[in-house]
């Protein structure tokens, strides 16, 4: 990891770790992520919903790698994508680099680093 990227995913820590009070990891930004962008503010998720919540946030990360293209809402309002380019096979530590640098980016463009975890 660069030193330019291993700053910004510390300053992402950091606004996190003060707005919900505790140590957050990797997995768990990705679940505000996914419920941000769900749209639904925070509620009780089953199982399967914390993991298509999950791939929202997966998905609309990597949509700006043109790895997956949005299509659009279904009949409940959970956003959908498709796969537009395979991801290259990477190891798991470039994984997470790609994830974590998407992350950042992600936070940039909604020029905040504050997740609303309230309805929209």
């Amino acid at each position: 990891m660069t030193p330019e990227i291993e700053k910004n995913w510390k300053q992402v820590l950091e606004k996190l770790n003060t707005q919900f009070g505790k140590d957050i990891d990797l997995q768990a930004i990705l679940f505000l992520i996914g419920v941000q962008e769900l749209g639904k503010g925070y509620q009780q998720f089953s199982k399967t919903q914390k993991v298509d919540i999950m791939h929202i946030a997966i998905c609309t990360l990597l949509e700006q790698y043109d790895y997956y293209l949005y299509e659009g809402k279904d009949a409940d309002n959970w956003p959908h994508w498709s796969l537009n380019e395979k991801l290259p096979p990477l190891e798991p530590y470039l994984q997470e680099q790609l994830i974590q640098q998407a992350i950042i980016n992600y936070f940039e463009k909604q020029e905040s680093l504050e997740i609303n975890l309230l309805n929209q």
